[in-house]
Order: C-alpha cells, then sequence, then structure tokens
C-alpha cells in the first residue's frame, strides 16, 4: 500500500494495486538498503586489499566510495535511488585527504535533481498527506457509521419472528460481511498506525499479517454474498428456488467457505514464497491473482445475473402476460431489485478491467470514500425502509404501549413478507 502517510484500507483490491503504485517512498527504502547491502558486500570482500594510508571505503547513505589514496578524487554517477525521481544524469565527487574524505561536491541535492525537470517541493508532500488523512477520516466515518446501522438491522430480522425468512437469512449474512470489513478497517488501522514511528515499509509482525489476512477474507466474503444475493433472486424470479434448509447450506457454504479456501492458499503462497513485509504490497506478484482472480470473476457474474434479472422482470411485468394474483409480488421484487443493483458492483465492472494508474483520485474517492458507506445504504433500503419492517416495529411499539390494557392492535396477525419466501 502507499506509505506517503496513511496506509488506507483496501476496501476492494483494486485499491490495494493503486495505493501500492501511488507512493514510492518504501521504494527510496528498498533501493537504499539493496545498495548498503552490496556496498558493505564491496567493503568485506576488499577489506585486506587496502592500505591504511589512503581513504577507506564506505557508505554514505546514498552511495558507495571505493578505497582511495590521499590526493585522489574518486567520481561517481548519481546513486540508482535518484532514478525513482525520473533524473539520473549527473554525478558527485570526493577528495580524499590526509584527514580523510571531503564533503560530496556538488551535494546530491544540486548535482542529482534538476529542478526545471521535477517538481517536489514541500508543500506538495504535506498536500498529499492531507489528502490521505482527510480520506481517511471519511472512510473511518463511513464504516463507522455502517457498522452502527448494520448491527441494528441484524438484530432487527433475527429478533422479529414474523421477518425470518430465507431472503432475510441471506439478507442477514450480507449485511454481517459488511459488518466484519468495517471491524477489519478499525482492527488494520489500530494495528499499523499505533504510533507515528513505525516503519511500514519495514513492518512484519504476525500481528499486522493478521489483519491483513482478515480484512482480505472480509473483502472476499462481502464480494461473494453479493454473488449470493443476486443468484437467490435469479432463482426467486425463475420460480426455480426450494426453500430447503439445503439450499441456504450452499449459499452459506459459498459466501463464506470459497473465500476462505482462496484465502488459505494464498496465505500459503505468501508465506512460502513471498514472505515480504506485512503482505500488503501486493505490486507485480502473481500471487495476488489468487484473490484478486476470484473476487474479479464474482463482479462479472453478479453483473450478467443482474442484466438477468432486469430481463426477467421486464418480461414478467408485461401487463399482457402478468397475473392478478402475483402482481404485486413481482413489481415489489422490481422496486427492490433496481434499488439494489447500483449497490452490487457496477462501478466495479468498470475499475476491473482499467489500469491500475487511471484516474486515481475518482477510483479513492469511489472505492474508499463511497464504499465505506455501502453497507449503511443497504441497511437502510433492505431494513429501514422496508415497509414489513416498518409494520412490525410500530406493531410492537404499539404492543409495549399497550400491554397493560391487552388490547388487540389492528394488523398484529398475519403479516406477509415482501416475499413469500
Amino acid at each position: 500500500m502507499g506509505l506517503l502517510g496513511y496506509w488506507i484500507l483496501f476496501t476492494t483490491p483494486l485499491v490495494q494495486s493503486v495505493l501500492s503504485s501511488l507512493h514510492p517512498d518504501c521504494e527510496y527504502v528498498f533501493q537504499l538498503e539493496r545498495e548498503e547491502r552490496h556496498c558493505l558486500q564491496y567493503i568485506t570482500e576488499h577489506d585486506n586489499n587496502h592500505s591504511t594510508l589512503g581513504c577507506l571505503p564506505f557508505w554514505d547513505s546514498l552511495a558507495c566510495w571505493p578505497y582511495a589514496v590521499v590526493g585522489e578524487t574518486v567520481r561517481t554517477e548519481c546513486p540508482d535511488v535518484f532514478s525513482i525521481l525520473g533524473n539520473k544524469t549527473g554525478s558527485v565527487s570526493r577528495n580524499c585527504s590526509s584527514i580523510g574524505w571531503s564533503q560530496p561536491f556538488p551535494p546530491y541535492r544540486i548535482a542529482c535533481i534538476v529542478e526545471d525537470d521535477i517538481d517536489v517541493p514541500e508543500d506538495s508532500y504535506y498536500a498529499t498527506i492531507k489528502y490521505f488523512a482527510t480520506v481517511k477520516l471519511i472512510y473511518s466515518i463511513g464504516y463507522g457509521t455502517s457498522l452502527v446501522f448494520l448491527s441494528i438491522a441484524v438484530l432487527i430480522l433475527v429478533l422479529f419472528r414474523k421477518l425470518r425468512c430465507a431472503r432475510n437469512c441471506i439478507h442477514i449474512q450480507l449485511f454481517v460481511t459488511f459488518m466484519l470489513k468495517a471491524v477489519a478497517v478499525f482492527i488494520k488501522d489500530a494495528t499499523l498506525f499505533a504510533s507515528d514511528d513505525t516503519d511500514h515499509c519495514t513492518l512484519s509482525t504476525a500481528a499486522c499479517k493478521a489483519s491483513v489476512v482478515f480484512c482480505h477474507y472480509c473483502v472476499m466474503a462481502n464480494f461473494f454474498w453479493l454473488l449470493v444475493e443476486a443468484l437467490y433472486l435469479n432463482s426467486l424470479l425463475l420460480s426455480s428456488f426450494h426453500h430447503s434448509h439445503r439450499c441456504l447450506w450452499g449459499f452459506g457454504l459459498l459466501g463464506w467457505g470459497v473465500p476462505l479456501v482462496f484465502i488459505i492458499m494464498w496465505i500459503g503462497s505468501r508465506m512460502y514464497f513471498e514472505d515480504t513485509e506485512c503482505w500488503d504490497i501486493n505490486e507485480d506478484s502473481p500471487y495476488w491473482w489468487i484473490i484478486k482472480g476470484p473476487i474479479v470473476v464474482s463482479i462479472v457474474v453478479n453483473f450478467i445475473l443482474f442484466m438477468n434479472i432486469i430481463k426477467i422482470l421486464i418480461q414478467k411485468l408485461n401487463p399482457r402476460l402478468i397475473q392478478f394474483n402475483n402482481s404485486d409480488q413481482y413489481k415489489r421484487l422490481t422496486k427492490s431489485t433496481l434499488l439494489l443493483i447500483p449497490l452490487f458492483g457496477t462501478h466495479y465492472m468498470v475499475f476491473n478491467f482499467l489500469p491500475d494508474y487511471f484516474n486515481i483520485t475518482v477510483r479513492i474517492c469511489i472505492e474508499l470514500c463511497m464504499g465505506s458507506f455501502q453497507g449503511l445504504i443497504v441497511a437502510i433500503l433492505y431494513c429501514f425502509l422496508n415497509k414489513e419492517v416498518q409494520k412490525e416495529i410500530r406493531v410492537r411499539w404499539m404492543k409495549w404501549q399497550d400491554n397493560s390494557y391487552g388490547a388487540v392492535l389492528p394488523g398484529a396477525k398475519g403479516s406477509q413478507m415482501d416475499t413469500p419466501f
């Protein structure tokens, strides 16, 4: 992930690949570490080949300087790390005197960075920090608000017996995945940003890796339960869904089990082949497709299923074909389905097939800021605005108020769900 100021949550895997390439801070660090290792290896190999009368080889944190005799001027090209900024055209020199090495001339900052070609003002750095701080604040508010409303929605659907049905059971699972994803945000942030002194480029602890794994699993489970919703709606409209426990168990295995299998495969591949840092940087990693591949497939299948839902609904709502006794049911299904389609990955279909660097600002805004409120919107549409939920809450409230009178309230009997399932 980007490490300039904040390691933003991978609300989706797309954001990971975007941000892992967005800021090169860690690239500088890793490049310098590689060059330092090479320099120390050189010093070790040639330790006994030089006279103590000259200037000994050393690493000055940017470049490796070889042995030189007194009076010699050593010239070296600008270190490779400056090529990350797009410039490596200059050179730096040092004189070897009787008292040791002189200061580099011209200084690295002047010799290796051309101000006309590369603009890296300090104001730009702090502006970027402020931008990511704002993004982090927005998605924290979004996930926090979503977590509260989703928790209330789950309690309502679980506690009210008349609201129990196959469709709401699937809704509950979807709500839980949104809740877990929100929890994963706060766990990850608490793990990675507990201290401002944390070196994110070299952070590699069990807690850090566990938070990343948990985050990946929550994201995958969320996408697969979105797929379950689409499968259920298709089967419902085709009248092919048999409301048996076996079907619900099958949906459960798809939503929770399949992501677990791919996560275990990814963990094994990272442990044995790419156990670097906190497992958060996936740029150019072939093992990243173990997670990203199934999610991309689920998004494509989801999109196809929803297009099929629209087609079926158009056919079923044809005035010449619709039956009187089920017209209200299909109209309610049409309304709820059309409300849900924009939330079920339409924008992911666009961004999944665009380059990672394409319009990064827009992608971050959609993936993180808007995505953090997705759970809130789902909870409002499928629980709090649901007429049957509102009716059941109203009946319970009136019962509680009139309990001492033992009154039988109108509408307290025989509540029907939006669907007969």
